[in-house]
């Protein structure tokens, strides 16, 4: 038999409560969340992966100062957009606290040499921006061997004055990085720039450039930016240097999937350095703090190479997450090797070994939005002739450079000063004067250098022989290879010549009994430093 127990009775309860307006919104609040959290586990993003900053992506990319032939990054049709980073100042290999252009140049030598002044200022004139790259792969940075800290903090500060630089690029690689004295060093004295530079209304950008591989910053690189961080200097952001990827990172197959698997774990390091120093960073605004520099074409690593197509996707990607700074190395490499026969795989300093359009990959980086292109007008006016302003008088005693002159003829690469301005044929011409139309293009008769820097001066010819020769005098008779001094410069007679007196003008008429065996420095054939590639 089944005894079937009955069920005691609830007791009564009391009427249920009725929601507040406040916990209704707090309810839905908590039901987004949830929702939100749900759809980022169904589509398997991160938070740090669908984020975007609200920066706008700039290109800017690297031109390598002491490559040869000199990159005539002043001139539109050359370089279509109007920032650009210098590369790279490094110590002096005499003066470890003397800033050097790629230990080749010192500042002024520079000048001397490959007319750095001119260029910037005609670069800035067209409304363009000049930023210094230091330190780089190749040579010593300024602050691993200048260990006194008020001359380090001046060898930094003299590029910056000097070229009237806004930002400034810290490329910091190999054993220099690994150097945490030098680290230290280097911190203490941006900081005071920055700090110092800031009270005069410069302020003064700061990024810095450092090696990642596929996980991201290396713990030397973490430890660098650890280093500016703890000194106060208000950092930019860390500027990733997408190239050279080690084995099995898959750079081989998928060179842009490897970038931007690279730069999300650099914009979680990131986000992680900036709340350690206490600044508050978003995912979102991590990414403001990142930047991304590929290396144009065939890398070091010569099975890695970064095509036109990569290119594309890169600038995407950049728009998709706001990274607010694109580099390249370099725009000296933005070009196709071998001309209409492409050497497809070549490394070289001076084009990108994958098959592209002249200057392809800056044009596509240059559509990012935040990227000032050239003002091709400005710089056409630059160096327009002066027609309703009176012209300007070149004084031979200020000059860098021979004055142009009508009647000379001028081989291509020839450098002269016509009204304040410096030009350099781009082709043999005579008789065209300096500063007519096209001479803003690289196959025109003459290529803008820039205007004469304050304070020049003529420049000592350099002698191209050896050993004195007998005093010219108007009365010897001399025979078609003899050779006299003039005035403290060395001559040789074309042909039979009694009473002509030489003549000190370049470039020489060749009509003249007299040819001049001397040239002025930055001339062709003249003689000067032999430089090579900054290297990176």
């Amino acid at each position: 038999m089944v005894i079937v127990k009955e069920k005691p009775k609830a007791p009564l309860e009391p009427p249920p409560r009725e929601l507040s307006p406040l916990r209704v919104v707090v309810l839905l609040a908590v039901l987004c969340a949830i929702g939100i959290g749900a759809w980022q586990l169904i589509s398997k993003e991160t938070p740090a992966a669908s984020a975007k900053s609200n920066a706008v992506p700039v290109y800017a990319p690297y031109v390598d100062v002491t490559q040869t032939p000199t990159y005539p990054f002043q001139l539109p049709s050359s370089n279509p957009v109007s920032s650009v980073y210098l590369a790279f100042v490094v110590s002096d290999k005499e003066e470890p606290c003397t800033p050097s252009w790629g230990a080749y140049y010192t500042l002024e030598g520079a000048e001397q040499s490959l007319d750095l002044d001119a260029r910037t200022a005609q670069l800035r004139g067209q409304g363009g921006t000049v930023m210094i790259s230091y330190g780089g792969q190749a040579n010593t940075e300024l602050a691993v061997d200048c260990t006194d800290p008020a001359r380090l903090q001046e060898a930094y500060l003299e590029p910056i004055q000097r070229y009237h630089a806004a930002a400034i690029d810290l490329d910091i690689e190999g054993a220099n990085l690994a150097d945490a004295a030098a680290n230290a060093r280097r911190a203490t004295a941006i900081a005071a720039i920055q700090k110092r530079l800031a009270r005069e209304g410069k302020p003064l950008k700061v990024w810095m450039t450092l090696p990642v591989s596929s996980a991201g910053l290396s713990p030397e690189g973490i430890a660098a930016v650890q280093a500016m961080l703890k000194k106060g200097v208000a950092l930019a952001g860390v500027n990733a240097m997408t190239m050279d990827f080690g084995p099995g990172e898959g750079a081989a197959g998928d060179m842009v999937g490897t970038i931007e698997r690279a730069l999300v774990a650099t914009q979680a390091q990131v986000q992680t350095l900036w709340r350690a120093a206490g600044l508050p960073s978003s995912a979102s605004a991590a990414w403001g703090h990142v930047g991304v520099t590929p290396m144009l074409g065939v890398n070091d690593v010569t099975s890695q190479r970064f095509t036109t197509k990569d290119a594309r996707e890169l600038a995407a990607f950049v728009k998709a997450r706001g990274i607010p700074r694109v580099s390249a190395w370099s725009l000296n490499r933005d070009s196709q090797c071998g001309g209409a026969f492409a050497k497809v795989g070549e490394l070289s300093n001076t084009c990108s070994g994958v098959e592209q359009k002249p200057l392809e990959f800056t044009h596509i980086f240059s559509a990012l939005r935040g990227t000032k292109t050239a003002h091709r007008a400005a710089a056409a006016a630059a160096s327009a002739p002066q027609t309703h302003a009176a012209p300007r008088t070149d004084n031979p005693a200020t000059s860098p450079y021979p004055i142009w002159r009508p009647a000379a003829a001028y081989p291509s690469g020839y450098k002269v000063v016509w009204q304040g301005q410096i030009y350099q044929a781009g082709w043999w011409n005579q008789g065209t004067p300096p500063g007519t139309a096209g001479a803003d293009s690289p196959r025109g008769p003459w290529q803008p250098i820039g205007p004469v820097p304050p304070g020049s001066h003529a420049r000592p010819p350099v002698s191209l022989v050896r050993g004195g020769s007998p005093q010219w005098s108007p009365t010897t008779v001399y025979q078609g290879g003899d050779k006299v001094t003039f005035e403290g410069l060395p001559y040789r007679a074309r042909w039979y010549t009694q009473g002509n007196q030489p003549l000190p003008e370049l470039p020489a008429d060749p009509s003249a009994p007299w040819e001049p065996l001397f040239k002025y420095p930055g001339e062709p054939n003249a003689t000067e430093p032999t430089a090579g590639a900054a290297a990176r």
